[in-house]
């Protein structure tokens, strides 16, 4: 297969480069949030431009981020999973680049190549599955996750704010795509528990377990923020315990499965989920069987998430 570089022309390779100032938080009108949090969620978007840039003119079969600390890594597949999708959207290549980075260099990074490929499909305006099939069923509905993600980030007061939800993302796409909009939120606040809470505060009542789900992942993937201040978040979050428990064992799952958990991240999701990443990553598979055995719909999807919820309420219990 020929590489993407020989695709895509320098002035075109140019025009789709994301320059990381324009992710910069500031530039962007996010609120200050928490110092070391920001500094640590900097680090992550820097990652993801690093990761899209290069993979624009890259063999995606040849990615290799081993330069980058371990802890970013997942976040540089993340972002060159959403360069492969857009030129294979372009191309009409039927997904050929995403699978062979799915399957080769990004293997142990799955559920963050599904989240790029969503950056794609919302950059591009496109509905998924557009163009684009890889992946087990289960995993492809965090496509709408990534769209909504690439949704408040760079439209937050709309999807913030004014909690403006996109014609393609309503319906059974809704629940999904705002545990995105959730994850977005994390950097939106700047991990700052009492923003999370303001924000989330003001969405209807009925979307708010989806938003918190996405803080649980975002939080412990990140590992931003300290035990204590995710002692706070907890603490503001009374009543959706069990979805940002269910957002930190997904987080738990990706790390598990790329065979390093960051420190930062083992910490926090100790503190979500109460209990140890590998343990935490257990009950998403355990879930996934029963979820599977409901199809490759959306309903699957929301069965997985539940299950999650319910062994996280049985491991506390007992």
């Amino acid at each position: 297969m020929a590489a993407v570089g020989n695709l895509l022309t320098p002035p075109l390779r140019g025009f789709l480069e994301i320059d990381p100032k324009t992710l910069d938080v500031g530039r962007l009108g996010f609120p200050p949030g928490d110092p070391q949090a920001r500094a640590r969620l900097a680090d992550v978007v820097q990652s993801f431009a690093t990761g899209f840039n290069t993979a624009l003119g890259a063999d995606p079969a040849s990615l290799d981020f081993t330069a980058l600390p371990h802890d970013l890594r997942g976040f540089a597949f993340e972002g060159a999973a959403m360069g492969v999708a857009l030129v294979d959207l372009a191309t009409f290549s039927g997904g050929r680049r995403v699978r062979l980075l799915a399957e080769g260099p990004g293997a142990r990074y799955i559920h963050l190549i599904h989240v790029g490929v969503g950056w794609a499909y919302a950059r591009t305006h496109l509905h998924p599955w557009t163009g684009i099939r890889f992946g087990r069923p289960l995993l492809r509905w965090l496509v709408w996750d990534g769209w909504g993600f690439h949704q408040a980030f760079f439209k937050s007061r709309r999807v913030l704010v004014r909690h403006w939800v996109e014609r393609p993302a309503r319906g059974n796409m809704r629940t999904i795509r705002d545990q995105g909009v959730g994850r977005a939120l994390w950097f939106y606040a700047g991990g700052d528990p009492a923003g999370v809470a303001e924000t989330i505060g003001a969405f209807p009542a009925a979307r708010r377990s989806d938003v918190w789900a996405g803080i649980g992942l975002a939080a412990a993937y990140t590992g931003a923020l300290s035990p204590e201040r995710l002692g706070e978040l907890l603490d503001r979050a009374a009543g959706f315990e069990e979805h940002i428990a269910q957002g930190a064992a997904f987080a738990a799952k990706a790390h598990v499965v790329s065979l390093e958990v960051p420190e930062r991240s083992a910490a926090a999701i100790e503190t979500l989920t109460g209990a140890a990443p590998a343990v935490a990553a257990a009950w998403t598979d355990e879930a996934a069987v029963t979820a599977e055995r409901c199809g490759g719909g959306p309903e699957g999807y929301e069965v997985w998430r539940a299950r999650v919820r319910q062994a996280w309420r049985k491991h506390n219990e007992g």
